[in-house]
């Protein structure tokens, strides 16, 4: 598979939608997250990412101006033990819920997630895009997986649900986002996760990610970086709106 320019994946490409960036840094000492939202409707776009303990979640930033938060206010990072969890959707809660009750078995993520598909927001039928990440930090390793739902090439009457296991390497990192491209009804992205170099720092990453994204429908960023020894994780969260 051919390693792609993350800036140029994300500049040539008015509308991915909402992305996960999950990967190792350069030097190898960093397992890193990157997540992003666009829009193009006001509901969509008047939306911040906003931190709390264990976790982050979507808000309006103009409340008078909510007019559907079904499918856009959720928490998009959810932290549970070791365990770092990054979807488009509710369905956050549905893998940490699953992993709170049942214990991270190995196969949580995918199990959590055979439960859910994708949005019932017809003609687009927005894909499921989530990830997790699983530490290991007295061996100062990790590992991540990724997963789509989605339609049957727009067709809803099927779910069809894909998973990707990572062993991550140095200045790797997998891209994943809900749509190939702009139009109407938008398509879903198709074909596995697009292998992407990574820098070192979240500094770096959220450089690339937001200054690189469409200046009209971007909406919010977050990244987190976190340290393989047990450090104080890195995190940078940038809204549009402020």
């Amino acid at each position: 598979m051919a390693l792609y320019d993350l800036k140029t994946l994300l500049s040539e490409n008015s509308y991915p939608g909402r992305g996960i960036v999950v990967g190792k840094s350069a030097d190898g000492k960093n397992a890193m997250i990157a997540y992003f939202i666009m829009g193009r409707s006001e509901n969509s776009r008047n939306r911040i990412f906003e931190r709390f303990e264990g976790g982050m979640r979507t808000k309006a930033f103009d409340e008078s101006k909510l007019s559907d938060p079904s499918l856009i206010i959720y928490n998009p990072y959810l932290q549970i033990g070791s365990t770092d969890i990054i979807t488009n959707g509710d369905q956050t809660n549905t893998v940490y819920d699953y992993i709170k009750e049942n214990g991270a078995d190995g196969f949580s993520f995918e199990k959590s997630l055979h439960t859910r598909e994708f949005e019932p927001d017809a003609p687009n039928f927005t894909p499921r895009i989530s990830g997790i990440l699983n530490y290991d930090f007295a061996n100062k390793t990790f590992k991540y997986k990724l997963s789509i739902l989605k339609s049957n090439n727009g067709n809803p009457d099927a779910c069809q649900r894909y998973f990707y296991s990572y062993n991550p390497l140095d200045s790797i990192g997998h891209f994943i986002h809900t749509y190939k491209c702009d139009g109407n009804p938008i398509p879903s992205f198709y074909g596995e996760p697009e292998e992407v170099a990574l820098p070192n720092t979240a500094e770096e990453l959220a450089d690339i990610v937001w200054n690189n994204l469409n200046e009209d429908n971007k909406v919010s960023l977050f990244v987190r970086s976190v340290p393989l020894d047990g450090g104080t994780p890195t995190e940078i969260i940038i809204n549009k709106n402020k």
